[in-house]
């Protein structure tokens, strides 16, 4: 079968698809994908709820169901999907990531630190996941945790701005000016708009 030229033609696929077999969770799950695609979250919404009654363990589909909730401003929504993607495949490193995203947006530090524990012990190389955890630990006033948690996260990716720029923050809390001097100019560098605060701060430990 020939590659499909554009998303509509995608979708023209998936949509035929499913007229010959309204049972495939696989098929409404890839039409929703495309639909995402060109924002139309209502419909996407419908057809990944019938990817999971389908296939209830197509942990992918109830990621992308709290990513819809998270659009709107629905944490709760949004932790509930990503708990039921856990529960249907354990080792979802994506289900627990954003469940630690969201219980650090409603400030609670223990669970996101837990949640995203796991995400990084089922991918050791989830960038987003270290991240997230840096900011957990920071928050937590756990200050070794978070910079080695950033540090991690360079590891991955050694131009990622935003780590760079937490770093900053951690050494600055422990006073360690050297070291905070020479992750904000590498942040700058690489384009990241540093709070001015911040770096009156470093400037003057220079």
């Amino acid at each position: 079968m020939e590659k499909p030229k554009n998303a509509e033609e995608f979708i023209a696929r998936q949509r035929a698809a499913l007229a010959a077999n309204p049972e495939c969770g696989t098929s409404h799950y890839n039409l929703a994908a495309a639909l995402l695609g060109q924002k139309k979250y209502d419909e996407a919404e419908r057809e990944l709820i019938e990817a999971v009654s389908c296939s209830p363990t197509l942990a992918e589909a109830y990621v992308q169901l709290g990513g819809i909730c998270l659009q709107r401003g629905d944490l709760e929504g949004c932790l509930n999907y990503n708990r039921q993607a856990v529960k249907s495949r354990a080792a979802f490193a994506e289900g627990w990531g954003n469940i630690g995203f969201v219980e650090l947006q409603k400030g609670n530090t223990d669970e996101a630190i837990r949640a995203l524990k796991k995400a990084i012990t089922y991918n050791s190389r989830f960038i987003q996941a270290y991240t997230t955890l840096a900011n957990a630990y920071l928050m937590s006033g756990l200050l070794d945790e978070s910079i080695q948690a950033n540090l991690k996260a360079l590891d991955i990716e050694p131009d990622f701005p935003v780590v760079h720029n937490n770093l900053v923050i951690c050494y600055l809390e422990q006073e360690n000016y050297e070291k905070a001097i020479e992750y904000c100019d590498r942040a700058v560098e690489l384009g990241y708009p540093v709070d001015p605060k911040i770096i009156k701060e470093v400037d003057e430990h220079r």
